[in-house]
């Protein structure tokens, strides 16, 4: 009888919810800021206010995932902002405010996403050049490019179907409208969460973690590290549909967006150099850097205090890291000895 009932109660304990490392003290924060929200601006004693929020911070939420992916797996992607600005301008000048031309460019820029992801992914694992060197390049390619495209002014129009899923949203009682950019949102954390809890995500922390042992036990490296770097570029082209909705056309639509979302994603507990973290954690670290900043503008606190905040995060999360890794070491010579 005892057996029994043992029996039956193990299973209910196996579907108890579990926050991943790092997710609590993210999520805490975030609380905080929400409710002090509430309290410093009068349109967030509504709905309607946090639903700008999310639409807001959608694109950024939505390049973390990307960024989070290569974090994890050891890597960094600098090339992102640059990126969203490339498939913003090269959106408008395609179309050119023709209707019937939206589809076939949403998938063509979906696609220069992906493959700007693959030679930054190809160039890392296969010919070892640090990644940080390689997006920086990238970066300056990107940003070369279409200066040299545009000379500065970007022409063309984006057609009001393409700019629907930045600006648009659907009416829902209670809650009044809810932007389609929080519906896509939605749909690529479920899907990024269904990634991650298999066996290609759980391969991805692995690598981020010890390399050398994922070799050994047959895991293809250079494969999934690549894969990070796709996912990272197909992030950055969904990011850069929803933000030239809400932004429209601009040669600086993209300007800083890297540093604010590595910063987004440590801010979310994930460990730089990677092995360590939660994409749950990483959105809600990019969530909770733009509540802050919105917090910070509702105080009347200077724009330029955000490049500060981001860099003692940044710095914050170098220097954890080191501390981490140190920590480590020492343990497992203690244990050797």
């Amino acid at each position: 009888m005892t057996r029994t009932k043992e029996t039956a109660a193990a299973p209910a304990r196996s579907f108890r919810p579990k926050l991943a490392q790092g997710t609590g003290p993210v999520l805490a924060v975030l609380a905080v800021l929400l409710i002090a929200l509430a309290f410093a601006g009068a349109a967030y004693s509504e709905p309607e206010g946090y639903l700008a929020l999310l639409k807001r911070a959608a694109p950024l939420m939505i390049l973390a995932i990307g960024q989070y992916f290569v974090i994890v797996s050891g890597g960094f992607d600098l090339s992102v902002g640059s990126l969203v600005t490339a498939e913003v301008v090269i959106a408008a000048r395609l179309i050119d405010g023709d209707e019937s031309a939206t589809l076939w460019v949403i998938l063509f820029i979906l696609g220069f996403g992906a493959l700007v992801g693959l030679v930054n992914g190809l160039i890392t694992t296969r010919l070892l050049v640090p990644s940080f060197i390689v997006t920086l390049g990238m970066l300056l390619v990107l940003d070369g490019a279409v200066f040299l495209w545009t000379g500065g002014s970007p022409r063309g129009a984006l057609s009001e179907a393409f700019r629907t899923l930045g600006r648009e949203g659907i009416d829902v009682p209670l809650i009044g409208q809810l932007p389609w950019s929080v519906l896509v949102l939605a749909v690529l954390v479920a899907l990024a969460v269904l990634f991650m809890r298999g066996s290609t995500g759980r391969l991805l922390v692995a690598i981020g973690d010890n390399p050398a042992v994922v070799r050994l036990g047959g895991g293809n490296v250079e494969r999934v590290r690549t894969l990070a770097f796709v996912l990272s570029g197909l992030s950055a082209a969904v990011a850069a549909i929803l933000l030239g909705g809400f932004a429209g056309v601009s040669a600086q639509v993209g300007e800083g967006l890297e540093f604010r979302v590595i910063t987004a994603v440590v801010l979310g507990g994930v460990l730089l150099g990677g092995g360590r973290g939660s994409v749950v954690a990483a959105m809600a670290g990019a969530l909770t850097l733009e509540a802050l900043f919105s917090l910070l503008n509702l105080l009347g606190v200077s724009g330029g205090l955000e490049s500060a905040v981001q860099g003692v995060i940044i710095i914050a999360a170098v220097a954890y890291a080191s501390v981490g890794n140190r920590f480590s070491l020492r343990k497992m010579f203690r244990r050797s000895e």
